[in-house]
């Protein structure tokens, strides 16, 4: 991967929609290099797929919360399983240090993010849970 590929993927993560034509009239490069960059970005694995961004407006009336979970030994596998059969868990990432893992949780209302939290506590193998629930973003970089 190289500058060009970089700035691509720079451009297409603060807008998934820009156009082949508009890539290449940014970057200064012709509309037949973007489009196989495009195709080996995407072959290679590089480039998952193309997304929508939800805004702030859209995403009120939800909230958001981080868990941190510390399982027993050799409960992974399980618990992951099980974790994905709860809608309201977006995202679970293993962690080094104090916590196993980290999950993303997005519920309707306190008293779904409320039963939700019960229901992770009470899964065989989770020995201890912390919640965290997000109150605004300050700073959001994701791609």
């Amino acid at each position: 991967m190289d500058e060009l590929d970089r700035s691509i993927m720079g451009l297409l993560g603060a807008d998934a929609r820009m156009s082949v034509a508009t890539l290449a009239r940014r970057l200064k490069v012709a509309r037949s290099t973007i489009q196989a960059r495009l195709e080996r970005l995407e072959t290679t694995g590089i480039i998952a797929g193309y997304t929508l961004k939800l805004g702030e407006n859209a995403r009120q009336g939800r909230l958001r919360a981080s868990v941190l979970l510390t399982i027993e030994p050799r409960a992974q596998a399980g618990i992951l399983t099980r974790l994905k059969a709860i809608a309201e868990v977006e995202r679970a990432y293993t962690t080094s240090g104090r916590f196993d893992l980290l999950l993303q949780i997005a519920a309707p209302s306190t008293q779904v993010l409320d039963q939700v939290l019960d229901q992770i506590g009470a899964l065989t193998g989770v020995l201890s849970s912390e919640s965290l629930i997000h109150l605004s973003t300050r700073i959001d970089r994701a791609v």
